[in-house]
């Protein structure tokens, strides 16, 4: 977290080397597979006039079939007919629902999300919240969803204009620690 959304976008795109750093290097672990979700993710859509399940499809490493596809596009709330639907037509939350739906045909262990739950309505911020919560690797995030904050993060990174804070807890704990110091908080 930290008051600058820039400085943390441009984090996690220097994490998956889409950008340099000004200085210093970092290098992920032999056995980390990364998936990122951009916050503008334009890129993934823009040209494209494929349907879901077709627009979903390049990205699956083994199987290729409806039915499988289906499943992990199913797991995001699309059900029926909804597959067919072109994605140049799509809402914002529909996108994101996309991307998910795409890392999960990856398998990572590390996932990297920039504020994820933009653009979803109640019930797919729920379904998004239940699956970080339930994930077993390790999830690298910035949400204004204080509920995801709170329910997923077991440590908290502030990046300020000082340096960055890091402490092991929960989001509330968090905010506690910040208010028992007397520090001036943009986040609650």
């Amino acid at each position: 977290m930290g008051e600058s959304e820039q400085a943390i976008t441009m984090l996690f795109k220097i994490l998956m080397e889409e950008e340099q750093p000004d200085e210093g290097t970092f290098r992920w672990g032999q056995t980390i597979t990364t998936s990122y979700f951009p916050k503008d993710n334009s890129e993934f859509f823009n040209g494209h006039t494929e349907s879901i399940v077709d627009w979903l499809r390049p990205y699956s490493r083994s199987e290729i079939t409806d039915t499988y596809l289906r499943g992990f596009l199913g797991r995001m709330l699309f059900s029926g007919d909804d597959i067919y639907k072109p994605v140049e037509v799509l809402s914002g939350g529909e996108k994101v629902r996309c991307m998910f739906s795409r890392m999960m045909l990856f398998g990572s262990n590390c996932l990297i999300l920039d504020r994820p739950t933009n653009h979803l309505d109640l019930e797919s911020i729920t379904a998004v919240n239940n699956g970080l919560r339930d994930f077993k690797g390790v999830v690298i995030f910035a949400s204004h969803d204080h509920e995801i904050m709170q329910t997923v993060a077991n440590r908290i990174i502030e990046i300020t204009e000082d340096g960055c804070i890091d402490r092991a807890g929960t989001y509330e704990e968090y905010l506690e620690w910040r208010r028992e110091r007397g520090m001036k908080s943009f986040i609650e």
